[in-house]
């Protein structure tokens, strides 16, 4: 089984934690987790890839064991959790390598694809969404009238979020048997969320979700033009990006896989062995 490091770097002055394993020469794969979580969440998918791969999975600022200014301090925008990994990756030099989105970590993800789209060859999208066909208005109604208005009238709905039973739902909700989703998980990323302050992160981030939107038609058009290969592998159950979100990625990708799988948005907790399967044959076939 191939050893993963667990490493800090410092990036804009601020400690990024990562996970990082493989070959040092061979080629990369950054995942890029989402919330409430961590770069935990790809803990049994890492030795998987790392054989073949080079893998980096770093915690976003304010998430994890990475730094967590306060919101005071920090302007916590999507746009600058995508800065701060872009640095990150800079000063690990790497320049050229496949994404591995999911939730939050697909508007960061595409930013940076974006930005640098020669440095991307391949793209996991693990329910992370991209069109707005995938999202689930019963569950994204507070969290846009939050980022229309924030305020005591709309904040007790979008706060709810961090609560544990909440963090709960999102591992369990449309997994066939929750059994096998181990409870560290949702106790894990409540303990960090919970920490002195981090509510304001978090409140922060829901607020500015609304500006991923306008970021679809441009990652369109970079999927059209670029012809980088796709790979949807998605929990057909989530309530939270539904299965059209991945369904929509064929619209505009030249080469994509779409696989709906009977799970829900923490897919790696109740299916790795399925989510692991389809990706190293997609990575296997890719130009890396």
């Amino acid at each position: 089984m191939p050893l993963v490091h667990h490493r800090t770097a410092t990036v804009d002055g601020h400690e990024i934690f990562y996970r990082e394993a493989g070959p040092a020469d061979a080629p990369t794969i950054v995942l890029l987790h989402g919330y409430p979580t961590s770069s935990s969440m790809f803990r049994h998918l890492i030795p998987l890839l790392a054989g073949d791969h080079h893998v980096i999975a770093p915690d976003h600022l304010g998430f994890g064991y990475s730094a967590a200014p306060p919101a005071a301090e920090f302007d916590y925008t999507f746009d600058a959790l995508a800065g701060i990994t872009d640095g990150l990756l800079a000063l690990l030099g790497v320049d050229r390598y496949a994404l591995y989105v999911q939730d939050y970590g697909a508007p960061i993800g595409w930013r940076l694809a974006l930005a640098h789209p020669e440095r991307i060859t391949a793209i996991v999208t693990q329910n992370g969404n991209g069109y707005e066909d995938g999202f689930v208005e019963s569950f994204w109604t507070d969290v846009w009238a939050y980022g229309d208005a924030p305020g005591p009238r709309t904040e007790p709905a979008v706060r709810a979020a961090l609560d544990l039973d909440a963090i709960r739902w999102q591992y369990l909700h449309g997994v066939p048997d929750p059994g096998t989703v181990d409870p560290d998980t949702w106790h894990h990323d409540h303990a960090l969320v919970s920490r002195d302050g981090n509510d304001a992160v978090q409140l922060a981030l829901f607020r500015d979700y609304r500006t991923n939107r306008p970021l679809y038609p441009r990652l369109h058009g970079f999927l059209r033009s670029s012809g980088v290969p796709v790979l949807a592998v998605w929990g057909r159950n989530d309530e939270i990006f539904g299965p059209d979100g991945a369904r929509a990625f064929a619209r505009d990708a030249r080469d994509v896989e779409v696989h709906l799988v009977d799970g829900g948005h923490f897919l790696l907790e109740s299916h790795l062995d399925v989510v692991a399967g389809h990706l190293r044959r997609f990575l296997e076939r890719v130009p890396a």
